[in-house]
């Protein structure tokens, strides 16, 4: 494996979204967003202004579970198919340059562009309010920032994979809707679903591992279960151990969905 090829494609993948200003769109939603709920988040129990780092927090991850996938799952579900539809793939490939090097370079620069707009868009709403935060309270937010590149980047690398299997741009715009619908709408219905059916005799003591079967409940138990009167209002105080909600355990699983996918498409791009 060459690294040169791989920063070269990457590089031009990453350019060609900030050319075309995908990046400053991306930061700008997410700053208004993140500001308007820190701000007036509490406007329905009578109270303006930022209220608490927790409630902040609490939120924001709501609105990311929703935006950052479609957000990746859109950027990146073209990857591969875009290219070849164009007929630009089989030139690139008849470089010097391995499927592989393209695979990732591809995914590289994609996944800066989106962990750069994602930064920039929350970071400016830490740099707002830093006046209002002590060192603990900005470790939290940091901390979230974190989760919510990782979070972008398993949605990429599942956006890449299907891609990768798609043989045109329609389908495979349809899978990338269809995976954001299951991941982020239909999944946890089917568990809540099929504990209400057994009256919670079944499943429960597997419904925290099954949990991490979805990479946005790994992000939203990252973010929740480390604050006391977030995590009781969600109830996973009573369905998630805490033994499991370690948060290098659930890095380690967050880096897993980024893996294994991109595993995946690369085992199916070489055939």
């Amino acid at each position: 494996m060459e690294l040169t090829p791989i920063g070269i494609i990457a590089g031009k993948e990453f350019w060609d979204r900030i050319r075309n200003r995908w990046v400053l769109a991306v930061a700008l939603v997410f700053t208004v967003f993140a500001l308007a709920i820190a701000y007036f988040g509490g406007a329905q129990q009578g109270s303006v202004g930022f209220r608490s780092i927790e409630f902040t927090i609490a939120s924001l991850v709501s609105l990311v579970i929703y935006l950052i996938p479609l957000i990746a799952l859109i950027l990146g579900f073209d990857a591969i198919v875009g290219e070849r539809e164009r007929g630009s793939l089989d030139l690139l490939l008849s470089m010097p340059i391995t499927r592989f090097e393209l695979l990732l370079g591809k995914y590289l620069g994609l996944a800066g562009a989106l962990a750069f707009s994602t930064v920039a868009g929350f970071g400016l709403v830490a740099i707002v309010l830093a006046t209002q935060l002590d060192l603990a309270a900005l470790f939290h937010y940091f901390g979230f920032m974190l989760s919510s590149v990782l979070l972008g980047m398993a949605f990429l690398s599942l956006a890449v994979m299907i891609s990768v299997f798609a043989s045109d741009r329609t389908r495979a715009s349809g899978m990338a809707i269809g995976m954001w619908f299951f991941f982020v709408l239909v999944f946890d219905l089917l568990l809540l679903g099929a504990l209400v059916v057994t009256g919670g005799h079944y499943g429960g003591e597997i419904f925290p591992y099954l949990l991490l079967a979805n990479p946005a409940d790994v992000f939203r138990i990252l973010n929740i279960f480390s604050m006391e009167d977030v995590r009781t209002l969600y109830g996973l105080a009573t369905v998630f151990p805490r033994a499991l909600a370690d948060p290098w355990l659930l890095g380690l699983v967050m880096f897993a969905w980024i893996v294994a996918p991109l595993g995946i498409a690369n085992w199916r791009f070489r055939k």
